[in-house]
């Protein structure tokens, strides 16, 4: 880094106590990323940024305020103006620093860092590549570009009560966006590749040759009748129902009463044979990570245990409230308090294959996008605009749009069964899932 993390975070808390804090703690934070567009074969876009900057928390006798910045230089004023803040905000009994005992005190190596930015050309090649995959296949029209990306951070955490550790991580992707058709039956899709390491990436042939497949699919949607069918989503889509799971488990929700699961710890929520796991220490995961954003331990958790929901996503606040203990899932941005997240979230595999799960439905609906802000996370209620392919007698018999998925998440959950196709690809995952007898609106 530009800066000692280390030795500017502890000046800049003893500056803090100076001024009156009864605790304080400081984040920072440096990025570099490299990312290229191209778009019908030429160069578009080629954009280099380097960030860094940090965030001060201070507590003043039960009371806290947040302040970031990216001047280092201002430390000492701001440090000031953070403790003056904090004497006047209202007492919060709940905040707090992670008591010492709960710190993370290992070395893990979750190889999460690749120290070898590739060269610009290299990832304008790729970007060019994975266009021209796509345009080369029959029916493609147009382009909306290929999009090559490198990206690198190191981020330390130091609090007044001796925690001070630093961890670094990296991120590349590969995407590439298509149209085909035209008038009012164009259509666009998509595909892309991100992980930890540029050598990981999948080859920009795939994923022009899936993207250009994807969108050829897609032409000359039909209209379907409205009533209730079982559906199947694709992972694609498939791991949103685990993201809607998340929100309802998020500690905060839960503390304020605003959650469909409030009421749920304890009870069986999915069918006995689904597991759901959350663990940060997955080797290269795309959500790793050694410690929480609190610098607490975390490890791997039990979310769903044979359909039962075990626990709630925990950082310090919403487990003080609660009146349990964090599970290490504090997660923050560079510029406000921690709040709960999830880390590597996924659904384990069932035992049945998507195309068994296709044989044994004679009408219904495989969903491949939606789209809408339609979740009620308060009731669970669930309405989504959503397109796709038409099931008849076990097949993929042709392409839908303007469909309406409803149904509640509960009820979602309670019928739902998973394929034997995971792959963790990103953050949160799942395999396919089928549910039975969701309502759709259609013609």
């Amino acid at each position: 880094m530009a800066i000692d993390a280390f030795a500017f975070a502890e000046k800049l808390i003893t500056r803090c106590k100076s001024h009156g804090a009864t605790d304080a703690e400081v984040m920072t934070g440096i990025s570099a990323d490299i990312s290229v567009t191209a778009r019908n074969g030429k160069l578009e876009e080629l954009i280099r940024a380097e960030s860094s900057g940090f965030s001060l928390r201070v507590f003043v006798n039960g009371r806290s305020s947040t302040i970031s910045s990216s001047k280092f230089a201002d430390a000492d004023k701001l440090a000031e103006i953070a403790v003056d803040m904090a004497k006047v905000a209202p007492v919060d009994e709940f905040s707090s620093l992670a008591p010492p005992k709960l710190l993370y005190k290992a070395n893990l190596d979750l190889d999460i860092y690749d120290a070898e930015e590739p060269p610009e050309k290299k990832l304008v090649e790729l970007a060019m590549a994975v266009e021209d995959t796509a345009l080369q296949i029959p029916g493609i029209t147009n382009s909306e570009g290929g999009d090559a990306s490198f990206a690198s951070y190191e981020n330390a955490l130091v609090t007044s009560q001796g925690f001070a550790k630093s961890h670094k991580s990296s991120r590349t992707s590969l995407s590439v966006r298509v149209l085909a058709g035209s008038g009012h039956d164009m259509q666009r899709d998509y595909d892309y590749s991100s992980k930890r390491f540029f050598a990981d990436l999948d080859a920009p042939e795939t994923l022009g040759k899936e993207a250009a497949r994807r969108v050829l699919e897609k032409l000359n949607p039909r209209k379907v009748p409205s009533g209730k069918f079982p559906v199947i989503f694709d992972p694609r889509i498939s791991r949103n129902l685990v993201s809607d799971l998340a929100s309802g488990i998020s500690g905060a929700s839960i503390t304020r009463g605003t959650s469909y699961l409030k009421t749920k710890l304890g009870e069986q929520i999915f069918p006995a044979y689904i597991n759901i796991i959350d663990d940060p220490h997955i080797k290269r995961g795309m959500a790793s990570k050694p410690f929480d954003g609190e610098g607490v331990a975390n490890k791997k958790l039990s979310i769903i245990e044979n359909g039962i929901l075990k626990t709630w996503l925990l950082d310090i606040r919403s487990a003080n409230q609660l009146k349990l203990i964090t599970n290490g899932r504090a997660s923050r941005g560079s510029g406000g308090p921690p709040s709960p997240s999830c880390t590597n979230l996924y659904m384990q595999s069932g035992k049945i294959s998507p195309q068994q799960m296709l044989k044994e439905i004679k009408s219904g609906f495989y969903v491949t996008e939606v789209f809408g802000m339609g979740i009620n996370y308060t009731n669970g209620d669930y309405s989504q605009g959503a397109a796709g392919f038409w099931i008849e007698n076990g097949e993929l018999a042709y392409p839908v749009s303007e469909v309406t998925l409803a149904g509640n998440l509960l009820d979602m959950f309670q019928n739902l069964t998973p394929a034997n196709d995971l792959e963790m690809k990103y953050a949160i995952n799942a395999p396919t899932l089928r549910i039975e007898g969701m309502t759709l609106a259609g013609i």
